[in-house]
Order: C-alpha cells, then structure tokens, then sequence
C-alpha cells in the first residue's frame, strides 16, 4: 500500500487572510508529514510555501483571470489526477469545500474541511442553504476559527465543528515590521495615519471606510493607506478621484509585507460586512496599533474583547465610524490601555499551540503512518 498523502486543497489564492493561514499551517505541517501536496490553480505565492510541499497547479497562462468556478473545477480534475496515482489520500479543504466534499464522498475518500467566513455572508440564498445543510454534515471534521463562528455553523446547520484559532506568527511579524517603505505617502509624522488591508471585494465595504476619512479628513490632517487587491479597485479609485481625497487617501496592491507599514499606522481600521476570524486584527494588535472594527459577524468583538480591546462600530454605518475615528484621535494616550490589554490576549492565538492542534487531528486521519 502507498503511502497516505495528504493533499490541501485551495483553488484560489487571493493574497487575503486564507491565504495567510494557509501558509502558515502547511509550512507548519511540512515539518512533520512526509507526503504532502497542495491544489492550486494560482501560482504567485508559490515561493511562500516550504519547498517540501508538492505544489501542483496548471500553467499561469492557463488559470489567469478566470472566475472562481472555473478554478474549482479545473482543481477537482487535478485532484483527481493524484487520486488515480495513489488512492491512499486525506484532502483538507481550505476553500471550494461544497465541491471537495462531494468529490470525496463519490470516491469514498476522508475529508477535513476549514470554514473561513461567517453564514451570515454567505447563507441568505435559500438555494445556497439547503445544499450547505445537506452536504456539510457530510465532511468528516469541520474547523471553524471563532466561538462565535462555531455557535453560528452549528446552529444553522446543524454540526459540530471543531474550534481551532488562527496560529498567530508573531516572530515573523517583529521580523517584517522594520523593512524600509519607499513610498513617503504614509510617512509624515504631521498626519494622522489610518490603515486598511484586505481583499477590494463588497464584504470588505471599503465605501464606508472611504465616507468616514471624507468626513474626518476635513478635521484631521490624516492620511489613509489601503492596501488590497480585488475586483472592486475601480471603485476604490473613482471614489477617491470624485471627493478629491487624492492627496489624503491611496490605495495600493496587496503587499507580501503589510507589517511595514501597520507599525507606521497611528490607526488600523476595518469595515467588512461579515469574516470569521479577521487575521488582520490580530496582527494590528501584536503592534499594539489600535483598532476600530465594524461589529460584522464574526470575529471582531471575539478578538476586540467586546469593546474593551478596541472600538466597535455598526456595519455600513460610516458616521458612527467617523465618531469613533475622532473620540480615538481625542484620547490616543488613553486608548493605549486598551491596545495593551488587547495585546496581551493574544495568547490565545499562539502559533505553535493552534499549529499543533491542526497537525494533531491531521495526523489522526492519517493514521499511524508517522
């Protein structure tokens, strides 16, 4: 009999939060499985990952710019590929899982999936409900990151998941902060600096952000830095361009190195509509930078302490978001208290203890191959 091979699957590698786990948990892994390979359609972060992983993925030119579903599916048939070489395998799905978990109840195959965003993003569609309750339940084990997350999915769909927190690389993050920033945009110590980073997609509803720099920028001398990717770029642009926020607000691409410019940040904002367990917010907080987060199911109350860590807002509400900007830009010295006691429950979210918890039940369905 061959060898178990462990194969992860994440057909679209965006650059966001996933993507960061995703590294850091198979690079993780890599250390301590022989046989591990990994599913993409994408190429352009392939160097970020342990060079004992088998990355397999089509050509660059082949994938580039096609839609999500597209990826999937070219994914499965990829995934079937190394089924046909050694059936021996475990998938641990970290996107797409609907698709993986069918693929893998049709050839009997175990299957470990990873949820990485609320349902109240994602379960409005009737449609979309009825097939993720009939087919979750199927996955042999479903990780969830958040207590608030786990109570939602297994509420609405009935299961029960496993709880495992996000492994927080805190020495790689100390290591990164200091590199140089070419750009003097964000560097001016008169302006009150505000950052965002996440994907330019609606959840991430960077428009209420952009309202509220409007409103306080005529204030505050402030400066806002966004940094993102995503089909919502020319969105971003022509609100900025139309307000004439051109030399107070930019955005720029996403950064294999955000922490460089987070601990420059006077201020780390976030607006998304839904997530389950913000990395972003994490790693703001482990450079004592304080944070303003919309009050979006879930994650952010979890991680902010329910407002003690940090000031919470309601979603698409940008006026109360403006508010909140002023009252921190008011008490900055204060608020330095709540950063701190933030920071110091981060302890939850260590690295090795939440890597360890992942390889642990990894290794289980892998029997006793190692």
């Amino acid at each position: 009999m061959q060898i178990k091979s462990l194969i992860l699957f994440m057909p679209s590698i965006e650059g966001g939060g996933v993507e960061k786990n995703l590294i850091i948990i198979s690079n993780y892994f890599a250390k301590k499985i022989k046989n591990i390979k990994l599913i993409s359609a994408e190429n352009r972060l392939r160097n970020s990952f342990n060079k004992k992983i088998n990355f397999i993925s089509p050509s660059s030119k082949f994938s580039k710019n096609k839609n999500k579903i597209f990826k999937y599916l070219i994914c499965l048939f990829l995934l079937f590929k190394e089924y046909l070489r050694n059936k021996n395998i475990l998938i641990f799905a970290f996107q797409a899982n609907i698709y993986a978990i069918i693929f893998a109840k049709i050839l009997n195959i175990k299957i470990i999936t990873r949820s990485n965003s609320s349902p109240f993003g994602w379960s409005k569609n009737p449609f979309k409900k009825i097939l993720f309750r009939f087919f979750l339940p199927m996955a042999d084990e479903i990780i969830v990151n958040a207590y608030d997350f786990k109570k939602q999915m297994d509420k609405e769909f009935n299961l029960k998941t496993k709880l495992i927190f996000n492994p927080l690389d805190r020495k790689n993050i100390a290591k990164l902060k200091n590199e140089q920033i070419k750009d003097n945009f964000f560097l001016d110590k008169k302006n009150f600096k505000i950052l965002n980073a996440a994907r330019l997609t609606n959840q991430k509803d960077h428009l209420t952000l952009l309202k509220a720099f409007k409103i306080v920028n005529k204030k505050i001398k402030s400066k806002l830095l966004i940094i993102g990717s995503g089909k919502n770029k020319t969105i971003i642009e022509h609100y900025i361009h139309k307000n004439n926020l051109l030399h107070s607000a930019k955005l720029i691409s996403f950064q294999k190195n955000p922490y460089k410019y987070m601990n420059v940040a006077d201020l780390f904002v976030l607006t998304s509509k839904f997530e389950g367990l913000p990395n972003v917010l994490l790693e703001a907080l482990s450079l004592k930078k304080f944070v303003i987060s919309a009050n979006c199911p879930t994650g952010p109350s979890e991680i902010l302490l329910r407002g003690k860590a940090g000031y919470l807002f309601k979603i698409e509400d940008h006026k109360q978001l403006a508010k909140k900007i002023f009252t921190h830009y008011k008490n900055q010295k204060k608020n330095k208290l709540m950063t701190n006691y933030g920071y110091l429950s981060l302890s939850r979210y260590d690295y090795k203890k939440n890597c360890e918890k992942y390889l642990n039940l990894i290794l289980g369905y892998l029997e006793n191959e190692y």
